[in-house]
């Protein structure tokens, strides 16, 4: 598979991920009435979940890329 091709699923898969993850978090925290539609509390869940999201995606991406080098 061409390495374009790769890299645009790669960040496919964790923009995917982070909509999930923090969507699944901000509709338990809107159900327990933590805060309210539009709030600031939920702009920083989906902010932190972003930002959490793309150090994770980093991190396994640099280790994916030793893994996948020849030696």
């Amino acid at each position: 598979m061409n390495t374009a091709v790769r890299g645009i699923l790669y960040v496919s898969v964790w923009v995917v991920v982070w909509g999930v993850a923090s969507s699944l978090v901000d509709w338990v925290l809107l159900g327990g009435e933590v805060y309210e539609m539009g709030s600031f509390g939920q702009v920083a869940t989906f902010v932190g979940y972003g930002a959490a999201c793309s150090v994770l995606a980093v991190r396994l991406s640099l280790s994916l890329i030793h893994i996948s080098e020849p030696t």
